[in-house]
């Protein structure tokens, strides 16, 4: 594969096939209650993680590089102190990937240099599909932080007891 193709497939796996695993695996371990609790006024919930996942993935691959219309309230998912479940906030998050997806799927070499202007910013194909990538990851990172104090001992992705580290959410492709 060509480095573009690999960059391109690497960028879906990273979204579908790492990041949201470990999403599920930590809203399954979350009390109801944890879902909206913030450590203080300045922190955002792990609900509120949730809903901005989704608004960027939208606003940046579907719509601002996909070019399909998308509606986006970014203030609004700092500003909730309550809302849809966790159930609901990854169906929406999934729904959000699978269409991100389909604009990836879609690219070729030279979509990656092509020019595009996202939240006022202008960019390229691939600065902006870094970006998210980048941009899901720290914020999955915060999440299972978040999870691990509020459900101690509940989540655990990787079988540490031999010399590598092997992911326990389905196979191996991470370790590639």
């Amino acid at each position: 594969m060509n480095p573009a193709g690999t960059f391109l497939e690497r960028s879906r796996y990273y979204l579908s096939g790492e990041y949201l695993p470990k999403l599920r695996h930590c809203a399954a371990a979350l009390p109801d209650e944890a879902l909206w609790q913030r450590a203080n006024e300045s922190s955002n919930s792990i609900g509120n993680l949730l809903m901005h996942l989704a608004g960027n993935v939208r606003q940046w691959i579907v719509s601002g590089i996909g070019g399909r219309p998308v509606e986006r309230d970014r203030a609004a998912e700092f500003s909730a102190r309550t809302g849809p479940s966790a159930r609901a906030l990854l169906g929406d998050l999934e729904a959000a990937v699978a269409e991100s997806d389909s604009v990836l799927a879609g690219l070729s070499e030279e979509d990656l240099v092509r020019p595009c202007t996202i939240q006022g910013r202008e960019t390229t194909v691939l600065a902006a599909i870094y970006h998210v990538v980048e941009h899901f990851a720290m914020h999955t990172g915060q999440i299972v932080l978040l999870t691990k104090a509020r459900a101690p001992g509940a989540i655990s992705f990787y079988d540490d007891s031999g010399w590598t580290a092997r992911p326990l959410w389905g196979g191996d492709e991470g370790t590639r």
